[in-house]
């Protein structure tokens, strides 16, 4: 293992380790939040970090309302990525504004057009402009703890934005789940930790690529940011059964070295999981070799943030495999200067 005291700076692997606490943390702030209304969609804006929650969540709400179609009408949920709202975002929609700083610019101007237009919103975040502009407005605000990294904040979040939507009635209460899934995570931890630092070695020298499920292309997605972010390395992701249709022809010629992360959900489509393997061996012929990645068979609660986790863990070893230090961001924050 690499020196993490010189490494490791901000000690972003007690972060990770102490992870699962966010759960009950996020529901205890989020107690009593909620508007008047009544909604058939909701409508989350965040960048980067503070986006990753709103993908986690769109997964989680479509699979419950998924178990019962018959008796669910559901609760649609849209994702804003821009500096201004789409038009869903108007029509008996429920408003969430998550930025970690308070102060990311794209979700700030989206809240501004928000409160322009009187759209029901509550904001999460740990401070800044958008806990002002909330404060000034009469809006209800989550008030995150602070302290780490907005990429690190995903289950304070989650659990704030479940909690509000129970609060409203919107959703079922979902406490007890997430305390089961909380001392799960916290049991498994070092375990997953270990299995990351064997994935990352894997990855050392290669560029990786995360494939999954098309229903689970968010974590494909989270995983590829987070090695982004942690390790300071390029990283891509795809989904099945598209890429068969197109991305895997690119790999007849390779440019360079890469490694293939595929997220396997053992409860998938047979007919996918068939596609994955059979792509594995195909790009092996190619020179390429794939990871298979077994996801826990489990509720999809523990299948989502066991895999996170997971995700964790291998992109921080890999970060240590290439000597640098997890936490800092430096490049975004010498463009968000530029940009000021």
């Amino acid at each position: 293992m690499k020196d993490l005291s010189s490494l490791d700076k901000s000690n972003l692997r007690q972060v990770i380790i102490d992870s699962p606490k966010q759960f009950t943390a996020g529901l205890k702030i989020a107690q009593g939040i909620k508007i008047p209304g009544k909604f058939s969609s909701l409508e989350i804006s965040g960048m980067g970090g503070s986006s990753l929650p709103g993908d986690v969540l769109r997964i989680y709400i479509t699979s419950l309302f998924a178990e019962h179609p018959k008796n669910n009408r559901g609760l649609e949920i849209f994702q804003n990525r821009s500096y201004s709202l789409p038009y869903e975002a108007y029509t008996n929609c429920l408003n969430f504004f998550c930025s970690y700083s308070g102060n990311t610019e794209e979700t700030v101007s989206s809240l501004q057009e928000a409160i322009k237009h009187s759209l029901p919103s509550i904001g999460f975040t740990t401070g800044g402009k958008v806990a002002e502009l909330c404060r000034t407005n009469g809006m209800p605000c989550v008030i995150l703890p602070t302290g780490i990294q907005p990429r690190c904040a995903t289950g304070y979040f989650f659990a704030a934005m479940l909690q509000v939507l129970t609060n409203m009635e919107l959703l079922e209460d979902q406490t007890e789940k997430l305390l089961a899934l909380a001392k799960k995570l916290a049991d498994d931890v070092l375990q997953l930790e270990e299995t990351g630092r064997t994935i990352a070695q894997k990855l050392t020298g290669k560029t990786p690529i995360i494939y999954s499920s098309a229903k689970f292309a968010a974590l494909a997605l989270i995983w590829k940011i987070k090695i982004n972010e942690n390790a300071k390395t390029p990283a891509f992701y795809n989904f099945y059964p598209e890429l068969n249709h197109n991305e895997m022809v690119g790999w007849t010629l390779p440019q360079g070295k890469f490694h293939i992360i595929t997220l396997l959900d053992p409860n998938d489509h047979p007919q996918n999981i068939k596609r994955m393997k059979i792509t594995a061996e195909l790009l092996k012929k190619k020179g390429t070799k794939t990871t298979l990645v077994e996801m826990e068979k489990s509720s999809v609660l523990n299948t989502i943030f066991n895999n996170l986790l997971l995700g964790d863990w291998v992109s921080y070893h890999l970060a240590l495999e290439y000597g640098q230090d997890p936490t800092p961001v430096d490049i975004v924050e010498d463009l968000k200067k530029q940009l000021a």
